[in-house]
């Protein structure tokens, strides 16, 4: 037998087992995510449509994947933090209005299973090559063209046997290839209007379908709840994202750059198309997070990070945790999304050198803050001296960037940095110049809730309160001027006055 056909018989080997082998494993695959406010298990499917289970109580949808082979998704919505359920349904609602940041979750953890069933269909192939070559050698040439002699000629008891042995082959393979079954189910798809027919037109419930069944007439008032929820989300959110896009801001200058700032988002995604709309207008590739971007820090509220990190996910972005994202959950996220999470060090980011650090505190919603430096002052005042300390060694910071005004009172006051950024307050604070003990200014401003929160609560079909982000304009790395924009419960935009800022040389 020539090399060219030994290679030829490997690679055919190879295909033959690593296909079945990988289609197995993907088909057969679930993973555990958290989407919204439930845990869920997502598996992948070939039937082209992304199917949402939510249980009982509430009908299936499904709605086109649109992606390529026919590749669909199977969710089943779990568990979830909330107990009650009309709460639950509006979130829910609410989540769906802006799905981009939990459609590229879904999305990364079906190609994540799809990676490791392709290695694993690589690993058996060769393994399969591996064994194949070593029994080749290991009968040796004498046997082999014995073996190939007797192949010529065979007796009708060979042919039996090696047919046995390819048709149990065959059918080993199926079975570990093959999907399972469907389950037999007396539920059709029907577009979700002939069972809402008052819906309006809309690019995303279009192409919605719903299990039509026993469970959409037992819950009809409950999806009715959700629905004008999602519709009012959609609504007042993408009017204000429009209006946003053609709000008039300044321009970066020759050799300026700028950045956006948001804080206290507390779970509000609504917002994060409007923010990345100013940030557009204002020619901006960085965003400065300064925390606060959920309600408690729980498991549930991932997809408030998801919702930033798919919104910029062209920027830079630096942040810190606010003291309601508790524990270590957010940091963690928002370094799987490759935020820059600030840590008390120096860094250097698109130029400009920050320091910071996240909030001391983890007060969840039973213990919120309201801005009195003596609650929890020894940790705000050693993390205030550490940043001081840090930011006067290195000399040579240009932003200062931490959840509360309290975390840098003592850092602004000896001038050892050009800006201090915080949020927390939920309102606008400066910006204001201080002269420092070093005989240096620094400038600082405190943002109001990007969220629009009243307490820690932002999430909803409409802005709570006063929305706000910030536009900064750096030159050489130096900050050199601020503007705040404010987002009014109504959708009515304001845009502050450009404030320049004047940094003393360092």
């Amino acid at each position: 037998m020539n090399r060219a056909l030994k290679v030829l018989l490997l690679v055919l080997l190879a295909v033959g087992v690593a296909l079945p082998t990988a289609y197995s494993t993907f088909i057969h695959s679930e993973r555990s995510v958290v989407i919204g406010a439930h845990e869920a298990t997502v598996q992948p499917t070939f039937s082209g449509y992304a199917r949402i289970d939510f249980g009982t109580l509430i009908p299936q949808i499904r709605l086109p994947a649109e992606a390529p082979l026919g590749l669909g998704v199977d969710v089943r919505l779990g568990d979830s933090e909330t107990t009650n359920l009309d709460q639950l349904v509006a979130r829910d609602a609410v989540i769906a209005s802006q799905p981009q940041g939990e459609i590229a979750s879904v999305r990364s953890t079906i190609i994540s299973m799809l990676v490791d069933a392709a290695m694993r269909g690589a690993g058996s192939a060769l393994l399969a090559v591996i064994i194949a070559m070593l029994a080749w050698l290991a009968i040796g040439q004498a046997r082999r063209r014995t073996i190939w002699a007797a192949a010529r000629h065979p007796g009708r008891s060979q042919v039996l046997g090696a047919a046995g042995v390819a048709i149990v082959t065959i059918a080993a393979l199926v079975l570990v290839a093959a999907p399972e079954r469907p389950r037999p189910s007396d539920e059709a798809w029907v577009p979700i209007d002939t069972v809402f027919p008052e819906l309006p037109s809309d690019d995303v419930l279009d192409n919605v379908e719903i299990a039509q069944g026993a469970s959409t007439s037992g819950s009809k008032a409950i999806v009715e709840g959700a629905l004008a929820t999602y519709r009012t989300s959609v609504a007042f959110y993408g009017k204000l994202a429009v209006s946003a896009a053609t709000t008039q801001v300044r321009k970066p200058l020759e050799g300026e750059m700028t950045a956006l700032v948001v804080t206290d988002r507390h779970d509000n995604i609504g917002m994060d198309p409007v923010a990345r709309a100013i940030a557009d207008r204002a020619g901006a590739r960085l965003l400065i997070d300064l925390g606060d971007d959920t309600s408690n820090g729980a498991s549930w509220e991932t997809f408030s990070i998801n919702s930033l990190a798919r919104e910029f996910r062209d920027f830079d972005i630096v942040s810190v945790a606010g003291n309601h994202d508790t524990g270590p959950t957010v940091r963690q996220q928002m370094k799987d999304k490759g935020f820059t999470v600030l840590d008390g060090k120096p860094v250097t980011v698109a130029g400009v050198r920050f320091l910071g650090s996240s909030d001391p505190r983890s007060s969840g919603l039973t213990a919120g803050y309201n801005g009195d430096p003596s609650d929890n002052t020894h940790s705000l005042r050693q993390q205030d001296d550490e940043l001081e300390k840090a930011a006067c060694d290195a000399g040579d910071v240009s932003v200062i960037a931490v959840h509360s005004p309290s975390s840098a009172t003592r850092t602004a006051a000896s001038g050892c940095a050009d800006l201090v950024l915080s949020g927390h307050l939920h309102r606008q604070v400066g910006p204001t110049t201080i002269n420092g003990t070093n005989g240096r200014t620094t400038t600082t401003l405190t943002t109001g809730t990007t969220g629009g929160a009243v307490y820690a609560f932002a999430l909803g079909s409409k802005l709570r309160r006063e929305a706000q982000v910030t536009i900064v304009t750096f030159a050489d790395g130096k900050p050199v001027g601020l503007q705040p924009v404010s987002f009014e419960p109504g959708g009515i935009i304001q845009v502050a006055d450009y404030t320049p800022i004047t940094t003393s040389p360092r």
